[in-house]
């Protein structure tokens, strides 16, 4: 009987600790989410870009036009940045999911990874910090091409 109650407690204490560790990891799960909406975002915007990219090409095989060039530059520069915005948001992705993992593997394994855990959930951050900025800079380039454009097409009297 001793033994049963023993055995019946530890399980309980178990189940407890698990659900702690369940709720522990639900911040960083909608944060997976976020990350996911992010490069979703991004991944249509490259489209975009991609696309229109292709459009000017077809048309610089007609004919050559200084003005197509300028918009491949602009177009070039602002994958780029959208790229190095998607492996920034991938990274962080991928940091959020290990951290994850180790909240769950410290637990089983009585290890305390909590130092780990806390340094890579801060360059999870920067990661998306950095990945913001990219897309921050993407817009104000694209912006900034957009009323370029609108002064070649109308200019000023």
């Amino acid at each position: 009987m001793t033994n049963t109650l023993s055995l019946h407690a530890f399980m309980n204490i178990q189940i407890g600790d698990i659900g702690h560790i369940i709720q522990l990891a639900i911040a960083p799960v909608f944060l997976l989410t976020g990350v996911c909406t992010n490069l979703t975002v991004l991944t249509n915007r490259l489209a975009r870009i991609i696309d229109r990219s292709r459009v000017l090409e077809d048309r610089l095989d007609i004919g050559y036009s200084d003005v197509y060039l300028n918009e491949l530059d602009i177009l070039y520069r602002r994958s780029h940045l959208i790229n190095v915005s998607i492996a920034s948001s991938t990274a962080c992705g991928l940091l959020v999911c290990m951290v994850i993992a180790m909240l769950f593997t410290g637990d089983i394994t009585n290890i305390s990874l909590d130092k780990y855990i806390a340094g890579m959930f801060v360059v999870a951050m920067l990661c998306l910090i950095g990945s913001f900025l990219s897309l921050l800079r993407e817009i104000f380039i694209a912006s900034a091409s957009m009323r370029a454009h609108r002064h070649v097409r109308h200019p000023t009297k």
